[in-house]
């Protein structure tokens, strides 16, 4: 069974915390080994002393030196951040341990012109290579390279005469013996070794999870924080209009100022629940987006359009400047989630709405090299340094410009995270009394088009008026609150609605009643949406080719499994006017024209 890449990688981590403990350990032992061969000094002496001439004695002398300079050369290495690359330094290890064996072998070198003292110097070359082994044990590369190469060249020497040989079979077995041991030892310091990894590992998890566990901790307290002051103000307005509305108390009706401030309420209690939902998905990165060309010229354009009364009733001038070049062209988009784009820039042309008093609001698009700019510049109160980066964070407010306007303090925060998913950023630039711009970035494709083969728009349009016959769509939707919301869009613009409260009920009327359009909740008891969709299109009447319109609350993954079982278009919850408009019209297209296929669509 093939180890997953996980498993993988944690063995590849255990393992060089191991070789790296193993390296510490030997590095422990260098002062004493260099204490070792201090003390051993006297005795290389003397051996240099047999050199055939002066010149060999000189070498040898200035073997050792070069030794111990490179030996203090590596102890200051290891200080270095260079040596935390586990591979390299055992390499420098390795080198390091090769230059004393090198000694050894010269000391062997020196026996055979000694005479009478050559058994005795390849006996103390011996002791070299036994000091080798073991200074190199907790290392097992070490070890296998350093103290093979240390005793080799006493061992030949010995044997080589017969007169030494005795000598030789003993030096063997010594050297033979502290192989062993050293190879035990090696076992048993890696053993410790990775237990001390583990422990290390386990405490670093430790470390990670409560900080997750206190930043979720601290998340969510800001979390019921923001949501009970939000929630508990919007929802006891919109409490009192409704009960005025249906007579309670004995109150009048409520005016029509009344009604109009507990709608703006409820859309802010929707707009609040919105970005912190999508906010703790994208923290927890469980936030999927989708890719496809779209026209930002277009979707700029129409969140203008759409926020132009709002400025004007205010009194503040909403412009909208695109560089020529990028207005006429007819190649080239931004290659990204449309809907995520439009939640980004709908909070930055908003909050610039919201918060700017007098004077003027200009988005501007242009090209800078491979990616496209949309800023959004306005001449509102404008925001200090401190300020602006307070603003990045989550549920934090500025006092200053947001005492008195409703929001969660989540939008730049969820703009910005959403931006870099889509392979952009988001920056700003303020100054008080001056006003604040803020740019999305988006990469831009030169080759992509925002329109298909057939001319149908990737983007979507603003939400249409049909002016067609009335549809008569059947809606399956197990939720009551969300049944009567979409009944009433649908009666608003001017369809008639038949409902069902579960897919098996809706798979009957379907076989029972004509209908124009199906609209099927992707979860509801007894059979959902996909299943419910499948059963339809299987049916050998009409009813198998009418428009079916997926409305969902889930992912993407939920979104595909409806579209694979059939439907034609896919609205997610909560549900809007302009989004149920424009999935209808694209339905009554089909209607009016049976021969086109529709767009097969997330809305």
């Amino acid at each position: 069974m093939a180890a997953t890449p996980e498993v993988t990688d944690r063995a590849g981590r255990g393992g060089d915390a191991v070789t790296l403990q193993s390296l510490e350990a030997q590095r422990g032992l260098l002062p004493y080994a260099l204490a070792l061969f201090g003390v051993s000094l006297p005795i290389y002496v003397w051996a240099g002393s047999f050199a055939p001439n002066s010149v060999w004695m000189a070498a040898s002398f200035a073997v050792f030196a070069i030794n111990w300079g490179v030996f203090y050369a590596v102890v200051n290495w290891l200080r270095s951040d260079e040596s935390h690359d586990v591979a390299r330094r055992a390499r420098v290890h390795i080198l390091g341990g090769l230059l004393w064996s090198g000694a050894c072998a010269q000391i062997a070198a020196f026996a055979e012109g000694a005479g009478p003292a050559r058994e005795a110097l390849l006996m103390v070359s011996v002791a070299g290579a036994v000091a080798c082994f073991f200074f190199t044990a907790p290392s097992l590369a070490s070890l296998l390279i350093i103290g093979p190469a240390a005793a080799a060249a006493p061992l030949i020497g010995l044997f080589r005469h017969v007169d030494s040989r005795p000598e030789g079979v003993l030096a063997w077995g010594a050297l033979a013996l502290t192989m062993a041991l050293c190879l035990i030892l090696n076992r048993l310091l890696r053993g410790q070794f990775a237990m001390a990894a583990e422990r290390e590992a386990l405490i670093s998890e430790r470390a990670t999870s409560l900080e997750k566990a206190e930043r979720l901790a601290r998340s969510k307290s800001d979390i019921v924080s923001t949501l009970s002051h939000e929630i508990r103000n919007g929802l006891t307005g919109v409490t009192h209009v409704l009960a005025a509305a249906v007579g309670q108390g004995g109150r009048a009706a409520p005016s029509r100022e009344q009604l109009a401030a507990a709608l703006d309420a409820a859309q802010d209690l929707v707009a609040v629940l919105n970005a912190t939902l999508d906010s703790e998905t994208a923290e927890a990165g469980r936030l999927t987006l989708e890719r496809a060309p779209f026209d930002p010229v277009r979707l700029t354009r129409d969140l203008v359009l759409l926020n132009r009364p709002h400025a004007a009733a205010k009194g503040v001038e909403l412009a909208l400047h695109v560089e020529p070049d990028l207005d006429q062209a007819r190649m080239g988009a931004v290659v990204g989630d449309l809907t995520r784009t439009r939640q980004v820039l709908a909070n930055l042309i908003g909050n610039a709405v919201k918060y700017t008093v007098r004077g003027r609001i200009e988005a501007r698009i242009e090209r800078r090299g491979d990616l496209i700019a949309i800023a959004i510049a306005d001449t509102g109160p404008g925001l200090s340094a401190e300020e602006l980066e307070q603003a990045y964070e989550p549920f934090r407010r500025v006092e200053r410009t947001g005492a008195g306007i409703p929001g969660a303090g989540l939008g730049l925060s969820l703009a910005r995270q959403l931006a870099g998913l889509m392979g952009g950023a988001l920056t700003g630039q303020s100054a008080l009394g001056v006003g604040s711009c803020f740019t999305l970035e988006l990469p831009w494709n030169e080759a992509a088009i925002a329109r298909g083969e057939d001319g149908e728009a990737f983007t979507a349009p603003a939400a249409p008026a049909y002016a067609g016959r009335p549809l008569r769509v059947l809606v399956a939707e197990d939720d009551a609150l969300n049944a009567a919301m979409l009944r009433a869009i649908l009666e608003q613009l001017g369809h008639q609605v038949v409902g069902a409260n579960n897919g098996r009920r809706a798979l009957e009327l379907a076989q029972l009643a004509d209908f124009d359009l199906l609209m099927l909740d992707g979860r509801m008891p007894q059979m959902d949406g996909p299943t419910t969709a499948a059963a339809i299109r299987a049916l050998p009447t009409a009813i198998a080719q009418v428009p079916i319109i997926a409305v969902i609350g889930g992912d993407a993954d939920e979104a595909r499994e409806c579209l694979d079982a059939g439907c034609d278009t896919v609205l997610r919850k909560p549900v809007t006017v302009a989004g149920v408009a424009r999935a209808v019209a694209d339905a009554a297209a089909k209607v009016r024209q049976p021969e086109i296929r529709p767009v097969r669509s997330v809305a």
